[in-house]
């Protein structure tokens, strides 16, 4: 892999910008001796830098369409991953992790295992086998990691959070969070509910290292701590400050060629649900008409599978919706989260479907929508502006949204992964794809004769730095080839 120069700046740039507020006498400190950096210096840094919004996802999982050019996530064209995870992200994780070990501070120590089960999880659904064991190990001169399979990524990281969960100490707060503001209780909740998204994730599989899936599924949840309202969401919340604002801020293409896709926008339009109004703005000629913003007609999306000149032709005719305003231009905006309540809410609502611990499964599904109206109401401005008089007791006993326990499983599953998808317009970043893989629900509209990618190919810094251990992990998954459509283990 790549030397680590590049990522010891970025250390060093966090260190910087927290140092301004340190004595004159402790900055003149002597040079010769190994500088150390406060490990709460670094949590803010990696915190800011994991809970960032993603947009290339929103495409693929057909929430957005562009129409200034042929975008690949939106075809289903992309090519190779990123690896720059293991230079950002993952290597101030593991710096600020020695920095507690020096300091004698668990509970850094165990953030720093969320944080690494969070990247590692996500890198290895995105292309399979990845370095893991070996990874980010360069000070002790592993230049060339070797790939550890899937499985023992999955593995190794659910037994990392389980050794988070047993090291968090809830009495001592947590200098430098900017998720939990120290509280290392809602960090204990995050940690446990994130082993069972990793569970579930791996629905089609049995067992994943010496874990049974559904066992261990059930023990966490039936013992361990988990989020119980929104205000235990894992989420970053964004202020109107230089490097702290809304990812998309001033985004210059959400405010001119990025559009609203037609099968995300029809859910809601079926549905009568007022979330769409917070999501969407009303087409142009909807506007001219001086139509009111809770009028669902005045919405409509491009199709996702068209060419982008046909969406095109929407924009000149006035008769498509662009992403609503607030995401592009509110500083602040709601916060970004990589797991919420409404989505464990979800979790559980599948695990007590498939029969993996007991319960009502439409009483996890409901919870899972009340808290995803809460969550909009609280956060988006004037919310009585798009919820007025709206009743989400009685949206749950609509048609379309209302749950039967004794249901099929894939009728049940339909339910749940549709609302649950609904719930993750730029939030938790590739969690709906991954979940229409494993599942195929919803039913994302395809083009003719193409499919739906299973993975990213391998980035090119790998087959230049670190060739033979990549060509080794492509022929023990993939026969030796690098394709996207390359059914990795996780969906076998």
């Amino acid at each position: 892999m790549k030397n680590i120069i590049k990522s010891l700046f970025i250390i060093i740039g966090a260190f910087t910008v927290t140092s301004c507020e340190t004595n004159l006498d402790k900055i003149n400190e002597n040079p010769n001796d190994k500088a150390n950096i406060d490990p709460k210096s670094l949590l803010t840094y990696v915190e800011k830098s994991a809970f960032q919004v993603n947009g290339d996802n929103m495409y693929a999982s057909r929430m957005m369409i562009g129409i200034d050019g042929e975008n690949v996530y939106q075809y289903m064209k992309w090519n190779d991953s990123s690896f720059e995870t293991y230079s950002g992200g993952l290597l101030n994780t593991v710096k600020m992790m020695q920095e507690a070990e020096r300091i004698n501070n668990k509970n850094y120590i165990a953030i720093g295992k969320f944080l690494r089960a969070y990247y590692f999880f996500n890198l290895s659904l995105k292309s399979g086998s990845i370095p893991y064991s070996e990874a980010v190990k360069g000070e002790s001169g592993i230049t060339q990691p070797k790939y550890d399979s899937q499985e023992a990524v999955m593995s190794g990281i659910l037994t990392e959070l389980k050794e988070a969960n047993d090291l968090i100490n809830s009495n001592d707060k947590i200098e430098g969070d900017i998720v939990y503001n120290g509280d290392a209780t809602k960090w204990k909740k995050l940690i446990n509910s994130f082993r069972l998204k990793i569970l579930i994730t791996l629905s089609k599989k049995t067992t994943v290292g010496n874990y049974t899936i559904a066992t261990e599924f059930a023990s966490v949840a039936g013992s361990q701590p988990l989020m119980s309202s929104i205000t235990d969401n894992g989420e970053l919340k964004f202020a109107d400050a230089a490097d702290s604002r809304y990812t998309m801020f001033n985004n210059s293409g959400y405010g001119s060629s990025l559009y609203m896709a037609d099968y995300f926008i029809n859910l809601f339009k079926n549905r009568q649900d007022p979330r769409l109004f917070t999501f969407a703005a009303q087409t142009t000629a909807a506007k001219e008409a001086g139509k009111p913003i809770t009028d669902f007609t005045g919405y409509n999306g491009g199709n996702p599978v068209s060419p982008y000149s046909d969406n095109a032709a929407l924009v000149a005719a006035k008769n498509i919706s662009k992403i609503n305003d607030r995401f592009y231009k509110d500083p602040t905006n709601e916060p970004s989260s990589v797991l919420s309540y409404s989505e464990l809410e979800f979790i559980l609502a599948e695990a007590t479907a498939r029969g993996w611990i007991s319960g009502s499964a439409k009483t996890h599904y409901d919870n899972a929508i009340k808290a995803s109206f809460t969550f909009y109401q609280t956060y988006v401005k004037n919310p009585n502006l798009y919820f007025s008089g709206f009743n989400v007791n009685n949206y749950l006993t609509t048609s379309l949204v209302v749950y039967d326990n004794s249901a099929p499983l894939a009728t049940q599953l339909d339910k749940i992964m549709t609302q649950k998808y609904m719930t993750m317009f730029h939030q938790s970043q590739w969690t709906s794809y991954h979940d229409y893989l494993r599942t195929g629900f919803p039913n994302y509209p395809l083009q003719t004769g193409v499919s739906a990618p299973l993975r990213f190919r391998y980035p090119q810094s790998e087959y230049n730095y670190n060739n033979a251990n990549l060509k080794a992990a492509l022929a023990a998954q993939y026969g030796g080839n690098d394709n996207i459509n390359s059914k990795p283990w996780w969906l076998q």
